[in-house]
Order: C-alpha cells, then structure tokens, then sequence
C-alpha cells in the first residue's frame, strides 16, 4: 500500500466514525442565485470538495458555476424542494438573458443522494405554464417519472406537486421537464442527479459535474429561442460561455472525476481535455466493467446521455477542456460570406463613401478578428477574445480550464508559472542551422 493510498483510507475510516452530514452542514449548500460576475475577466477556481460529504470518505461533488440541493431528513426521508421559475441568467460577463431554472439558476441544483435513500421531492411551479419533472434514467415506479399525459397530470402555475421513490441504482442521472419539453428545456430547465453507491468502489479526491447545453441567442436579445432547430450560436458548460466558466482546480496526482451530461436538443459533443488521458468509466446505464475501460483524449457525450471520466494528472499546468467542433467555442458567432484570400480593396474604396470607418475582415482568416475593438450591440460578446497569460484566448463557448496544481490550497488562483526553458518560442537561427533547417 503506498502512501496516498494509507491516508485514503485512514481518512475513510475516520469519516466512518461519524454520522452522515448534519442538517446544518446540509443546508449551507443552499441554491445559488448567480451574480454574474460581471466584473470579472476569468472566475476564480473553487477549492473543490470542501462541502459537505454525501458520503463518508467521499468528497461532495462540485458544481462549478452551480450548487447542490439542500436535503434534510424527515421521518427516515429525505426531503428536497425543487422551484421551477424564471431567471436572469448570466452566461459571461456582459452576456445575460431570460431564462428558465429551478431554484433560481441555470441548470438547477445537483441532486446528490446514496442508493436506498427514500426522496420526498417537492416542485413548485412558478412558470407560466405547467410544468412536470422527469428523471432522466432513474428506475421507479411509472406514476413518478414525469411524463405529462402519459403518467402524471402537469403541475399548473402556482402549485406544488411531490413526487416520492427510493433510489435503487447508483448512477450519474440528469432531471429535467417532459411538459413542452422543446421550449422549457430549451430555456434551460435541467439538471444534474448523482446517486453513490452504498458501498463505495474505487474512491476519488475531486468529484465534478458539467452539463452541456446549446442556445439561440440572437446577439443584443434578451431571451433564447425556444424553437431554435440548428444555427445555435452559444455553447456553454452548466450554462456558463467562457470566460465566465469556472474553473476546475485539481492536484497533481490526484484522481478526479468528472460527470459530464448532454440535454441539448440536437449536439453531441465530444469533449476532449488537454494534457493527459482518462478512462470512461461510466454512462447513465451505470458503471463500465474495468476491462471495457478504453483509455480516451475525447469522449462524445450525446445528446440524453450521461458520460462518467476519470483520471491522474501528472504535468501541470493550465489545461483547455472544451468540445471539439469547433463551432462550440466560438461566443455567439454571426455568419459572414467567405472571403478567405479575396481582394476586397474596391469593395472597402467604395463602402467608405459611404461608412468612412468601413474595413473588410476575414480575408486573412478570422483569428484578428477576435482582438479587433468593434462596436456590437448592448449584451453581446460575438467573437470576443479573453485575456490570457500570452495574449488573447480566441476560444469561448464550450470551453473551461482544468488547473493542475502541485498543491490547489496554496495556488488556487492565478495563471500556471512555466519553469524556464518550458514554454515554445522563437527558433533560435542559429540552432536551426545547426539542426539542418533551412
């Protein structure tokens, strides 16, 4: 047994002496009313799994950009109230619109609970039309899963409904409405359900969760449209664009994992994170068998899924983690002709009779664009660039930044220092004649 592994166990032990979270603890997870964080140009990481445990020698998982749903224990239950309402929602700074959640924010809490757990849920509707909650890859009995028409009547405006069932399944699950499930999910009604198993596998140090989402939001507008089919122009993680993702700070050599859900309503996203390999370790269909385990760059989350990946960083650093179509990291993109190595010299002689100010972009591609001062309409960020340690990140959207740290509670903040020699530069040429570059 090495070292890692003893205080691991030391540590599981000890928790195992004391009961499960108390009511106090469980209620400092109250539901988040994001602020926005509008005058920040990058959040700050959260040092992760320091809420309280769910279960003992477990971390909690962390909802980067989110919360965790309060649950107390009444009468041997446990008992959680969901609020499906209207929000202003921030999705960066300087982007907000109108949205839908539960209990103030976008996507709603995460529901954290352990297999045989018995859930009394409250939801109050306070949309307004009806409303239901179904949970998405929860085995129960029929009258709770939340279908309108097919085995539940919608909850009106104004009213609260409870549904109640025992959790059987450990599991990485999502909830959402499945009462004009186009628009209320659409606007952002989802949310993240993690069930442990009552005896715990391999344990881990940090537990996170992303949900994956996609919106039409028309640069200047106020609220997404609902009935948006294809050309979705903001891509976020728990509906959050970049720079206004949180980032995911872990140590080195620790093992983290992270639980990706995908409720949009046409992408897959294959999400690929720089910097090391992991292993998917699980689906919405619960754990994959260690020898079906396939170690992985990229993993595509589709859309209704769940994906569960779990890893050892070992190099440090400040690692992108984004989706790999490259259209999702892109801020609220317009569309434009292509004039990739046009000569648009008339075309800019002859604007300018009429605009002074006028200039052709794009015909040397598209990266200067993202650092030129433009004037766009209040409450948009199309093609924005965030300030990074070497220039301007050309990157947003379905993007965040997994922080490796030789020790996150001393260096949680703050971009990574390179030791010297490090970092790419320049070719000296002299050393490329040496090496035979012409």
């Amino acid at each position: 047994m090495d070292r890692r592994t003893f205080l691991r166990a030391v540590g599981a032990a000890s928790a195992l002496l004391v009961s499960r979270s108390s009511e106090a603890e469980a209620m400092q997870q109250a539901p988040g009313h994001p602020t926005g964080d509008a005058g920040a140009a990058l959040p700050s990481p959260t040092p992760a799994s320091r809420s309280p445990r769910v279960v003992p020698g477990q971390p909690a998982v962390v909802t980067p950009n989110g919360s965790t749903l309060p649950l107390r224990t009444v009468n041997g239950r446990r008992v959680g109230h969901l609020v499906a309402e209207p929000v202003r929602h921030h999705f960066a700074p300087g982007l907000e619109a109108e949205v839908w959640g539960y209990n103030g924010s976008s996507p709603g809490p995460t529901i954290e609970a352990v297999v045989g757990d018995r859930l009394r849920l409250y939801v109050t509707n306070r949309l307004p039309e009806p409303t239901t909650v179904h949970w998405h890859g929860l085995v129960l009995p029929n009258g709770m899963d939340g279908v309108s028409g097919l085995n539940q009547r919608p909850i009106p405006p104004g009213q609260t409904w409870v549904y109640e069932f025992t959790l059987r399944h450990a599991g990485t699950f999502m909830y959402h409405p499945h009462y004009d499930e186009m628009t209320q999910l659409a606007l952002g009604m989802a949310g993240m359900f993690i069930v442990h198993p009552r005896v715990q596998g391999r344990p881990v140090d940090r537990d996170f969760v992303l949900m994956t989402h996609e919106w039409k939001l028309e640069p200047g507008a106020r609220r997404p449209d609902p009935t948006a089919m294809n050309d979705f122009n903001l891509l976020t993680f728990n509906s959050r664009a970049f720079p206004g993702t949180q980032p995911l700070l872990v140590g080195r050599g620790e093992r983290v994992r992270i639980r990706l859900g995908n409720l949009s309503a046409m992408s897959h996203h294959p999400v690929h994170l720089h910097g090391l390999s992991f292993l998917v370790t699980g689906t919405d269909g619960g754990d994959i068998p260690t020898s079906a385990q396939v170690p992985q760059t990229t993993v595509l989350v589709p859309v209704g899924s769940t994906r569960v990946i779990e890893f050892v960083p070992d190099e440090p650093g400040d690692w992108a983690m984004h989706c790999h179509m490259t259209h999702h990291v892109m801020t609220q993109m317009g569309h434009a002709p292509v004039s990739i190595g046009a000569d648009l010299s008339t075309v800019d002689r002859r604007m300018s009779r009429i605009l002074p100010d006028y200039m052709s972009m794009g015909t040397d591609g598209m990266g200067s664009m993202t650092e030129m001062e433009m004037d766009f309409p209040d409450n948009s960020l199309p093609m924005r660039a965030t300030p990074g340690p070497f220039g301007a990140i050309d990157m947003g959207g379905m993007f965040t930044i997994l922080k490796v740290r030789e020790d996150p509670a001393v260096d949680p903040e703050g971009w990574f220092v390179h030791p010297p020699g490090t970092v790419a530069s320049a070719a000296d040429p002299a050393a490329m004649l040496a090496d035979g570059i012409a």
